[in-house]
């Protein structure tokens, strides 16, 4: 069994007799191993160090920063089999997949480094003729980084990377299902050199993660989760004013027009809906079909959600893996048996399966309704309901009364359609028939309760600074 220890100034401490985290494989219900809790003087110290340490980093030129990234994503490469080793063992992923999140990540810490020349200001006109104004670009301080259980790996280079380039340093808050990886990725900070307190990751109890939060040193919170946890983030934002940048909730609508390719779309859309259990932010969770190709479309996605098997990825690869937890679990099946009373047809899956592990087999909802439950919230699991509609306007529509706004789909030839979607869709990101994929050059924000702020790209990279004006007289 694992026991491992907090990142903390460069070194990984021992947690002073707070409780111990307990890790376990979701595809086994079997406990792997155990995390320090951080105490609540080891927060304190994260951030402290974090704070000093942020002073140096930011004096350096933004092209030495970029020399450390590049290292460390060479360090992430050099580890991807330790790392994915033990991602694998927490999250239910196969080996495979679980070491390529690290490459992964490894590639959105290069795409970072490349800002390093190119963080730009501004030179704006005066109205004066003897006066020049400036607008710089400067680091916000320290930034709290929260990471998700799903993609926890990636997500923790997706807010780091930036954040370093920027100027910044950060105390990173694992999900407590999956710090493993995390402080596999402490391991390639310290094998890159980075400065000491610069990069802190620290496992830590929901009273430690909000005194984290509300600490004085911190100027910016990340974090991707669920809307109910941005709602606290943005609580403990008021506290010191600090600055969030939120993606939370995602409901990914699917529209798929007569003339579309069906069995690319139906292929498309299965795959996105089974990817780790359906645990990402921008699986695709609802799919609206134009009512002459429902039938046929509902027959391609019942036949091919009924040949998804599940089971241990780490002994088949091919099969779809667990949910989180069995809480998880348990409440997707109560949505599921929920819809089914309110009039949906289970068209496949919707059965607790016996046996250890938490899984849950793909599910198929037809006859769905706009105002049903499992329409309206997030499932985050393999459960996909079928919704038919007359026209594309009625359907964009559909696709909109929503609360959330994270990412949609579309599957059509006619550019026209593409066009009006693209014009009128409520949503951070439309992808014309392929599902979502967040390119790291883009960016990943959310309209509505998705989320404030975003991640990826040039705008990505901008979340972590603030600007200073200089207005020069001569």
């Amino acid at each position: 069994m694992r026991n491992e220890r907090n990142f903390i100034d460069g070194f990984f401490v021992d947690t002073g007799g707070e409780p111990s985290i307990a890790v376990y494989n979701p595809a086994t219900g079997e406990r792997i191993g155990e995390v320090d809790a951080a105490s609540p003087a080891q927060v304190m110290a994260a951030v402290a160090v974090a704070s000093r340490a942020q002073r140096e980093w930011a004096r350096l030129p933004s092209a030495e920063r970029a020399q450390y990234m590049r290292k460390l994503a060479d360090a992430l490469v050099d580890n991807a089999a330790s790392i994915g080793g033990a991602l694998a063992d927490e999250s239910g992923k196969s080996l495979v997949d679980a070491s390529n999140e690290a490459i992964y990540a490894a590639e959105i810490t290069r795409y970072h480094a490349e800002w390093a020349r190119r963080i730009e200001g501004e030179v704006i006109p005066s109205d004066s003729q003897d006066e020049t104004i400036l607008l710089q670009r400067e680091p916000i301080g320290v930034v709290a980084c929260l990471i998700p259980y799903n993609f926890p790996v990636y997500t923790l280079m997706r807010k780091i990377a930036p954040a370093l380039i920027a100027g910044n340093t950060v105390v990173v808050r694992p999900s407590n299902n999956t710090p493993l990886s995390a402080l596999e990725i402490a391991r390639a900070v310290e094998q890159a050199g980075i400065p000491a307190g610069v990069v802190n990751i620290l496992a830590m109890q929901h009273a430690q993660a909000a005194q984290l939060c509300t600490q004085p040193g911190i100027g910016m919170i990340t974090l991707t989760g669920s809307v109910g946890v941005g709602r606290m983030v943005l609580e403990y934002c008021k506290e010191n004013i600090a600055k969030p940048s939120l993606e939370l909730g995602g409901k990914t609508p699917a529209i798929i027009e007569p003339d579309a390719d069906l069995e690319q779309a139906a292929a498309a859309i299965v795959a996105s809906k089974t990817t780790h259990c359906g645990q990402l932010c921008t699986a695709i969770e609802r799919v609206y079909v134009q009512a002459s190709v429902h039938d046929r479309f509902l027959a391609l996605l019942r036949e091919k959600f009924k040949a998804v098997r599940i089971g241990d990825r780490a002994k088949d690869p091919g099969r779809m893996g667990p949910l989180v937890t069995d809480r998880a679990r348990q409440e997707i099946h109560a949505k599921v048996q929920r819809a089914i009373a309110a009039g949906a047809v289970l068209e496949a899956g919707g059965v607790m399966p016996e046996g250890p592990g938490f899984f849950y087999p793909a599910t198929l909802l037809s006859h769905c309704k706009q105002d049903m439950e499992i329409v309206q919230e997030e499932t985050f699991g393999p459960v996909l309901p079928i919704l038919r509609y007359d026209t594309l306007d009625q359907a964009v529509a559909m696709a909109n009364d929503h609360q959330f706004g994270l990412s949609s789909v579309l599957y059509t030839e006619r550019y026209r359609s593409a066009l009006k979607v693209a014009n009128r869709i409520e949503a951070g990101e439309l992808y014309v028939n392929r599902t979502p994929a967040d390119p790291y050059q883009g960016f990943h924000a959310g309209w509505k309760r998705s989320g404030l702020g975003g991640d990826d790209g040039k705008h990505g990279m901008l979340e972590f600074t603030q600007t200073r004006l200089v207005v020069m007289r001569y």
